[in-house]
């Protein structure tokens, strides 16, 4: 029962992606701007909501 803790490596078994924050850049981007198009069409589709509902 006296054993030692298990052996972790603390250096990465692959080395680490060039890309990956150009991806990350690009996943941010396209989720900002899907976000900002589905608050226009709410916006546009709540707008002619009122107007159906006025005239």
């Amino acid at each position: 029962m006296n054993r030692p803790p298990p052996y972790f490596p603390q250096n990465q078994l692959s080395p680490p992606d060039e890309n990956r924050y150009k991806k990350f850049k690009i996943v941010v981007g396209a989720t900002i701007f899907a976000i900002t198009l589905l608050a226009i069409a709410a916006g546009f589709g709540i707008y002619y909501l009122v107007v159906w509902f006025m005239g």
